[in-house]
């Protein structure tokens, strides 16, 4: 830190427990310096009241608080507005609680040292908890095998983190699956015997209760929360696997209830207060097992659901609020504490999506804040193996924190908080969405194009997505995207402690953008000069194919320094495995290009085909394909 040009601040009135401790973490990303003893500085003096606000004139600043954590909000407030005195802000808040969930369970594990990051960043944002989802990534002893080589946290390091969290005013709880979403756990040989499916436990099992008590008893000791988020969500084909086999058919609803009684009687053993997903609840009433489109809440269902367990009513997907007001109030006859859940997307592909996580997430806090709920979480999911970094989701957290704080949504408050809080201008993180939204491509908006994934994983001899984006110059598109990342990593200043991640952001996209306008060009022209027999194209296709394998290899040697940067160093060889991979198909592409233009073969088979849309729906928008094997091949990938 700069001391010539931090301000010194002296703190006085009712200051919060751990100040000290919290402050000294804060200082360097709040640009301040604190005063040697005896030493002047501008005054701040703390006091509890109602809601936060910030009081500024030159002799100094009132910070008013409600919790902990609005301290260092506010001190961020007055940081950023220290060249403007007089002025004052107020800021009741729209929810009681405002948390995050944080998935550290999709390959890419935070290092602790980056949890620490994000911890501070949400701090001087205002949140109030921090979730982490960990299905196998933490120490489970007596289970030898869960998390095994996966980069599970330590029971220290987790008691180290809370204790973090706890300093800042921000509560540091677990979600920890008690049903489905458990196939890396139960893939071992050593832990079939607790399976139903591949992704769901064996309900009815004691051995599976054992295992769940044992889970929910480790998971949660390192921390201070007794709130734990127990799963329950998507357990699909629930007792039609080894359970069916072993039990006969039984009627879902019956099955989930029973296991969910007993996970109860566990959670009341243990002293924990339980939330769970509860679509569930729905799908068991939907005529298609969907979520979102069951007509009613049946009677039965509502009558057994248990009171004690606040209901997580994610949605990640609607963009009209009429949507989520309906989805509210049947959430309201199960007669349970309810929580809304929304969507920070980074889960579709390199790139997250902040046009989909803008439209989906304002529409459904207005209709919480309409409701009444009092607990909102912003979810950051990996799935498909985390290939967008958990950094690349912090300007959506930026704007779940404004919303909170200023009653709705005003981008330009948004950008200029985030600009203030992190020091990075919000333009390298909103113009991420152009990696996946090509000019002329229609989103479909439950699943919306995600380009930047599957044309870095289409085939070059074998491209799904041909027909799909017939007419589309997408390479002239990543073109212009590789320019404007060059121009943004030239004009990048510091960024205080996020300049590191900051730097190997903008070099990855850089790269990212620059490999996809040449890989698009192969396959813009390749099919194309097969089909029509213009075999003089082939030594420039072949020299083009080899010229994208090079930049493939550069682009996975920089996104394993940015992975490595934020993550601990595993669950990166999958990504390896496909951009290393994709490399060598553009070889093998080269040299049957070589073959092809020598007039060794009368045609490369593959790409002489005609070409069939894959993804485009009724409407002509395409859906996103959100999964590595679906992009890869036409054949059945084993994986």
């Amino acid at each position: 830190m700069n001391h010539a040009q931090c301000k010194t601040l002296k703190f006085s009135g009712d200051i919060p427990p751990l100040f000290d401790q919290a402050i000294h973490e804060l200082k360097e990303d709040l640009s301040i310096c604190l005063p040697d003893a005896g030493s002047e500085g501008y005054p701040v003096s703390f006091q509890a009241g109602a809601c936060l606000a910030v009081q500024a004139g030159q002799d100094g600043a009132v910070i008013t608080y409600s919790r902990r954590v609005e301290c260092y909000r506010g001190l961020s407030l007055l940081c950023a507005h220290l060249d403007q005195l007089p002025f004052a802000i107020r800021q009741p808040r729209c929810f009681s609680t405002l948390g995050i969930m944080l998935d550290v369970s999709r390959n890419a594990v935070l290092r602790p040292e980056t949890l620490r990051l994000y911890l501070r960043k949400m701090a001087l944002m205002g949140f109030d908890l921090a979730m982490l989802y960990t299905e196998d990534t933490f120490e489970l002893p007596g289970y030898p095998y869960f998390g095994y080589l996966r980069g599970r946290y330590s029971q220290e390091e987790l008691r180290s983190l809370d204790d973090y969290a706890f300093a800042l005013g921000i509560e540091l709880c677990p979600s920890i699956q008690t049903l489905a979403h458990l196939n890396r756990a139960l893939h071992w040989p050593a832990m079939e015997h607790l399976k139903d499916t591949e992704e769901v436990l064996m309900v009815g099992d004691e051995k599976v209760y054992d295992f769940i008590e044992a889970m929910l008893r480790e998971g949660s000791r390192p921390y201070r929360s007794r709130r734990v988020h127990i799963g329950m969500d998507e357990a699909h084909f629930l007792g039609l696997g080894n359970y069916l086999r072993r039990n006969g058919y039984k009627n879902p609803f019956s099955i989930m209830q029973s296991h969910l009684t007993r996970v109860n009687e566990i959670l009341q053993r243990l002293g924990l207060e339980a939330m769970m997903s509860s679509d569930m609840y729905f799908r068991l009433g939907s005529p298609t097992g969907g979520y979102y489109d069951c007509p009613g809440i049946d009677p039965d269902v509502a009558a057994n659901a248990p009171k004690n367990i606040s209901l997580v009513y994610w949605d990640y997907y609607h963009e009209d609020e009429a949507d989520y007001d309906r989805m509210l109030e049947m959430h309201r006859r199960l007669d349970a504490p309810v929580i809304y859940s929304g969507g920070i997307w980074t889960w579709t592909g390199p790139a997250p999506h902040y046009g989909k996580t803008i439209a989906s997430g304002i529409s459904g806090l207005r209709s919480a804040k309409r409701a009444g709920v009092d607990f909102v979480l912003a979810t950051m999911w990996g799935d498909n193996g985390a290939e967008a970094n958990l950094f690349t989701g912090l300007y959506g957290l930026q704007l779940w924190a404004e919303f909170n704080y200023g009653g709705d949504y005003q981008e330009e408050v948004v950008r200029r908080r985030f600009q203030d809080v992190t020091g990075i201008d919000p333009d390298f993180f909103l113009h991420l969405t152009d990696f996946n939204q090509l000019p002329g491509v229609k989103d479909w908006s439950v699943r919306p194009v995600n380009a930047s994934k599957f044309l870095l994983y289409q085939d070059p001899l074998v491209p799904l997505f041909e027909a799909d984006l017939k007419d589309v110059d997408a390479a002239s598109h990543y073109n212009e995207l590789a320019e404007l990342y060059q121009d943004y990593r030239q004009s990048a200043s510091s960024a205080g402690p996020l300049s590191a991640l900051t730097g190997l952001m903008l070099d990855f996209y850089r790269q990212l953008a620059h490999t996809l306008s040449l890989k698009c060009r192969w396959h813009q022209e390749a099919g194309t000069a097969v089909r029509q027999g213009r075999r003089e194209q082939a030594p420039p296709l072949a020299a083009l194919a080899r010229e994208t394998a090079g930049q493939l290899t550069a682009l996975r040697d920089i996104w394993c320094a940015f992975w490595n940067a934020a993550n601990k160093p595993y669950g990166f060889e999958i990504l390896d495995l496909r951009v290393s991979g994709m490399a060598g198909r553009m070889e093998t592409a080269a040299r049957a290009m070589d073959e092809w233009g020598a007039g060794h073969i009368e045609t490369i088979a593959p790409l002489a085909e005609t070409p069939l849309p894959y993804t485009v729906m009724a409407d002509g928008s395409l859906k996103g394909s959100y999964a590595w094997g679906e992009i890869a091949s036409s054949c059945k990938l084993d994986l």
